[in-house]
């Protein structure tokens, strides 16, 4: 039996609620705040967000990216990824064939990889897929009921426990209904062997493994009313009026000029939120270009805004020539990662400020960065001093902003070197007079924290204009 490894990245609980306030270091000036005047400082003091996981942020929600472990090591698809997105979807090497590639044997390492990656950056990570008929390795074909109703359960546990507390979402189940106008399943082995209960009982499998993991089924051409969807709607109707766990519904949204984005989209995102699930769009790619791209990206934005349930918006790679649709240019950065009308659009529709071409980090000076790293200067009984260091990428900078997320009960009293913005339980914090740097130059703020140690703040990815 294989044994799971516990990761390091798993958070323990808070400590008592006990505070110390710090004096500034050095001289610097402390800017001191009640945890109620953090929280309550007005957002007309902030710039506009100008990345697409900033401004999701803003509006309560993600906007994530599939990542390839294979491509991390790439400069500047990690400088994208690490900019533009506070969410991870691990395009492959979560699948069944690449986790479990002989019945017993589990290797995580690739997975592992991306979710070390995210963690670092502070983003949250969706977990992609468990149970799916597609990329199975060839002995899960060849067992019979009984074992493959064990291997599947034993495949749910396995990986969920591994990962247990560092996914907000898991695609339990994916692409089990046909296409078409039946509304019947679709052939696979677990159907074909276990018969239609095998969602429910992976579902059910899926929450004893990790009872805070949000558990989704996964579908595509699920956009619109159609005879699939509605079968997707009656099957998570007859769950919850069970009390099957199922948490949230993926709509993987893979457009193109003969499969648009449906007129009753939005519509249909509103009435799987209406069973009580959270909606989440999963896939997104939209082939195409130019001004036609952008307005199909617009609208998929809004439509999950009017949806208080659309928790978050995934798209499925990061530029054009890394896609599975690469043909189609069907994503929101072009092969040499600039960024594309469809870009402004999806941006502007969350809310946030598209830069200027000539713009640091926009197209016309795509090497220009930051990074952000974090680490505890002093630590007490009940909170800390936090410290995030800043460094200009290969290009000089003219400002910079970090996300710094706290679990409760922590709460922030006190910020130097950076100017705070706060929505719930998220710090924005922004250059003041020392948002110039030369090419790999650093910088650093510093905060205080009371209501425990546990867990450490979780630090986004550096933004620079």
């Amino acid at each position: 039996m294989h044994m799971i490894r516990k990761r390091s990245g798993t958070r323990g609980g808070g400590g008592p609620a006990r505070g110390r306030l710090r004096a500034a270091l050095g001289g610097a000036t402390t800017v001191l705040l009640t945890a109620t005047a953090l929280a309550a400082l007005p957002q007309t003091t902030a710039h506009a967000a100008d990345t697409l996981g900033a401004a999701a942020a803003e509006k309560g929600r993600y906007f994530g990216a599939a990542v390839a472990a294979n491509h991390l090591g790439e400069a500047q698809y990690a400088a994208t990824l690490d900019r533009e997105f506070n969410s991870v979807t691990p395009e492959n090497e979560m699948k069944w064939d690449a986790v479990e590639p002989n019945r017993g044997s589990f290797s995580f390492s690739r997975a592992d990889q991306i979710v070390d990656h995210a963690q670092g950056k502070g983003m949250k990570v969706r977990g992609h897929t468990l149970v799916w008929h597609s990329q199975l390795p060839g002995w899960v074909s060849g067992l019979g009921a009984t074992d493959l109703r064990s291997a599947m359960n034993n495949h749910i546990t396995q990986v969920m426990t591994h990962y247990k507390g560092e996914i907000h979402s898991w695609d339990v189940v994916n692409e089990a209904f046909q296409d078409g106008g039946s509304g019947a399943r679709r052939s696979s082995p677990f159907q074909d062997k276990l018969g239609d209960g095998f969602i429910e009982e992976a579902f059910r499998t899926a929450r004893a493994a990790d009872p805070n993991a949000k558990l989704c089924y996964n579908d595509y051409n699920t956009d619109g009313v159609n005879a699939k969807s509605n079968a997707v709607y009656t099957m998570v109707r007859d769950f919850k009026s069970r009390g099957v766990p199922i948490d949230c519904v993926g709509f993987q949204s893979h457009f193109n000029p003969n499969s648009p984005v449906p007129s009753d989209y939005r519509a249909n995102l509103q009435r799987f939120a209406d069973l009580g699930v959270d909606v989440q769009i999963t896939e997104l790619d939209i082939e195409g270009s130019g001004q036609a791209q952008a307005t199909n990206y617009g609208n998929v934005v809004r439509a999950c805004l009017a949806v208080t349930r659309c928790t978050g918006i995934t798209v499925w790679g990061i530029p054009d020539k890394y896609s599975w649709r690469s043909s189609g240019t069907p994503l929101l950065f072009d092969d040499n990662y600039n960024k594309k009308p469809a870009y402004d659009a999806a941006l502007s529709a969350l809310g946030g400020t598209p830069g200027d071409p000539g713009d640091p980090g926009g197209p016309g000076d795509p090497t220009a960065a930051c990074t952000a790293t974090y680490s505890t200067a002093e630590q007490w009984s009940g909170g800390y001093n936090g410290k995030v260091t800043i460094t200009a990428g290969g290009s000089p900078i003219t400002g910079w902003s970090v996300n710094v997320t706290l679990a409760s009960p922590q709460q922030v009293v006190s910020v130097w070197n950076g100017s705070p913005t706060s929505n719930g339980n998220v710090m924005t914090v922004r250059s003041t007079w020392n948002g110039s740097l030369a090419a790999g130059a650093s910088t650093s703020f510093g905060f205080t924290v009371n209501g425990g140690t546990t867990p450490p703040p979780q630090v986004g990815a550096c933004t620079a204009s």
